[in-house]
């Protein structure tokens, strides 16, 4: 007959656990796993020992307000020979006597959350189970140590912005080990709709990463839930901060949780996805940011952007936009319900531009099916390959009321997409993900699947005149400049053309600002094979109040042959670089020292900075705060503007020290310094 063992104590080891399970960044002063992991624990007996075959031990580990065998969340199990990590399971590992090692593994594929494991009748021990990368049973399983360093353990990055001629880099701190950000990331789970409707189920669904991954998707918005994020595109950003305050996640999920669920004012693309990430790999899902320059929103599922533009080639209000960039993430896991081929990166996009399923949320969908034009995968498939490959077709809507289409000279939809490399601060072009080489018999192929029939019927361009647009390499904030329309007559006849060249600010979405440069020249004459350079001069003292914060100016040139009335139209849009901030370390980087981070930036304008402030941020440099200090007087033109700031490193490793600089005239400029920190 068994003996059940008389517990008196034990001791968790959460220290040697949860370094083991790599989750110790998080803190050592409670139980954080990840599923299909051996962890240890001591059991101290209050009289009696261990007696192998003799002595007896009942496990029931639950998750969840409803636990319940059926649904997974609930799991009861005894004491085993050895440990078996296919399922829940425990065996003890000591000699006999009154202290007992014993050893547990949760299944790989149970529900990630909090869970509470009774032993015994009843002594129960609390922990956090988390999805396990490292483990080959579950969902989330990755080979690659380096990627698995890089997509779940690294707690900053690059995020790409600026335009696809000019990627910027734009740093970020996602922190998912900071203080406090675990529980918060498992309160949105708990705060999603679906758990609050049934928790049962929707606890039992977090097995499932692809279950979870959709759920993120829908509550880093807060457009049909209590998310996280309020997105603002236009109109100023009053009641809150302009998306480009933010330089990480850590304090963006901090007011979440302080303002009890209420959301976050104000983000776009870039701030969803960045929040995403971190909440990804805080619950152990690899994932990183993606950008996809210009970007389609196709609202209707035609994979056709329709534009509609005056007869100065000026772009008319619509629905259907092509964003200049637009940012996701990408999560990596398995797709048991298709061929192995599919699984991997999957495209999940938390900004709410659609209904999935009457929910503002999109994917995750494989990446693979978007190259291959397979549609009908689950899930929002149709509306990636959209972003990716949807054809622009340009219709002038003329004054009277008639329209006429355009012929356009302009970049394919989905360019350069775009994500930070493993280990490095460089940018890995992953467009070879997302679609086949333009023209090649690949794309056709992936084309006739997604039914693509406007890019199938597509012609050869107009080989007739040719537009385009050229720029020069000093289009820095502050400076004025020329830009270029450059017209080709590839005819054997004379021709004479009307040419409309215009300039006007833009937001990275697409959103239409006020004229910073025109010029109508009523006859462009051109001999047969000749070329025609047309400057238009964009003036700081003009463009300068126009812009937006995104730094960005469409320009477009709009070519009608008088001798067929044909229209042709280029757009290009073009970022202006801010200037570079400079960092200098001061103190050896040790943990515990206290250093300083002296701060530079140079004033590119001709007018004073005022107002001026420098702030930093970093994962285990700043303690998860945001260090801020501000300039007591304004900056001249060609002066710099230079603080210290101070602040004492809790962890070694490399680090990103992030800096924002914003004034008056200059928001929100963005730099950062790679910091390595040596042990004490």
């Amino acid at each position: 007959m068994s003996e059940a063992l008389d517990i008196e104590r034990w001791n968790l080891e959460c220290e040697f656990n949860n370094t083991d399970h790599r989750t110790d960044l998080n803190g050592v002063d409670r139980l954080i796993l990840r599923r299909g992991q051996v962890f240890t624990i001591s059991l101290y007996l209050r009289s009696g020992t261990f007696q192998p075959g003799v002595s007896s031990l009942e496990f029931v580990a639950e998750t969840g307000p409803q636990p319940n065998e059926q649904y997974g969340t609930r799991a009861s199990f005894g004491l085993s020979a050895s440990i078996d990590t296919s399922h829940w399971s425990a065996a003890v590992t000591s000699p006999p006597g009154d202290m007992v090692a014993l050893s547990l593994c949760a299944a790989p594929d149970a529900p990630i959350g909090r869970y509470t494991l009774t032993l015994g009748p009843s002594e129960r021990i609390e922990f956090i189970l988390l999805f396990n990368p490292w483990c080959p049973g579950d969902a989330v399983y990755m080979e690659n140590e380096q990627s698995l360093e890089e997509y779940v353990l690294s707690q900053d990055g690059i995020i790409f912005r600026g335009s696809y001629k000019l990627p910027i880099s734009t740093p970020w701190n996602f922190g998912q080990f900071e203080s406090g950000i675990l529980d918060t990331c498992l309160q949105i789970l708990d705060m999603n709709p679906k758990c609050l409707r049934n928790p049962g189920k929707d606890c039992s669904g977090r097995r499932n990463p692809i279950y979870v991954s959709r759920v993120l998707s829908a509550m880093v918005n807060c457009n049909d839930d209590k998310g996280v994020l309020l997105g603002k595109w236009t109109d100023g950003y009053e009641g809150g901060v302009s998306p480009l305050f933010w330089k990480g996640s850590v304090e963006i999920l901090r007011n979440w949780d302080k303002q009890a669920c209420q959301p976050v004012r104000y983000g776009q693309c870039w701030v969803f996805a960045a929040v995403a990430c971190t909440i990804s790999r805080a619950l152990g899902i690899p994932c990183r940011v993606v950008t996809n320059y210009l970007s389609a929103h196709d609202n209707n599922g035609d994979l056709v952007i329709e534009h509609y533009i005056n007869e100065n080639g000026d772009l008319l209000k619509s629905r259907e936009m092509i964003w200049n960039y637009h940012c996701w993430v990408e999560n990596w896991m398995s797709r048991p319900e298709f061929k192995s081929d599919f699984h991997g990166w999957q495209a999940s996009d938390p900004t709410p531009q659609e209904k999935s399923e009457g929910v503002f949320c999109c994917g995750p969908t494989p990446v693979r099916a978007i190259k291959e034009g397979e549609l009908t995968f689950k899930y929002d498939a149709p509306f990636v390959f959209a972003e990716v490959n949807a054809d622009v077709v340009n219709i002038m809507k003329k004054k009277d009321g008639s329209t006429s289409k355009v012929t356009t000279y302009t970049t394919f939809v989905g360019q350069k997409i775009s994500t930070k490399r493993v280990g490095s601060d460089a940018r890995e072009d992953v467009t070879h993900l997302y679609k086949y080489p333009e023209g090649s018999d690949e794309e056709r192929e992936a084309f006739k699947k997604a039914n693509h029939q406007n890019k199938l019927l597509q012609q050869q361009q107009n080989e007739g005149l040719h537009i385009a647009i050229k720029v020069t390499s000093d289009m820095r904030k502050g400076c004025d400049f020329d830009v270029f329309a450059v017209v080709t007559n590839n005819t054997q006849s004379d021709k004479k053309c009307r040419l409309v060249f215009g300039s006007c600010a833009v937001s990275y979405s697409g959103h239409m600002g006020n004229n910073c440069g025109f010029k109508d020249l009523l006859n462009v004459e051109l001999s047969p094979g000749a070329e025609r350079r047309v400057p238009l001069r964009l003036n700081y003292s003009k463009y300068g109040e126009q812009i937006t914060e995104d730094n960005l100016i469409r320009l477009a040139v709009l070519l009608i042959d008088f001798s067929n009335s044909q229209q042709m139209l280029a757009v290009r849009n073009i970022v202006l670089e801010n200037p570079e901030i400079k960092v200098r370390i001061l103190g050896e980087p040790k943990e515990g020292r206290k250093l300083a981070a002296e701060i530079t930036l140079k004033n590119p304008l001709p007018e004073a900075l005022e107002n001026c402030c420098f702030s930093i941020e970093g994962s285990n440099l700043t303690s998860g705060q945001v260090l801020s200090e501000r300039l007591g007087s304004s900056v001249g033109p060609g002066e710099d503007a230079k603080v210290k700031i101070y602040f004492t490193p809790t962890h070694s490793g490399m680090r990103k020290l992030v800096v924002d600089f914003d004034s008056n005239k200059l928001c929100h400029v963005k730099g950062y310094r790679n910091v390595i920190i040596g042990k004490k």
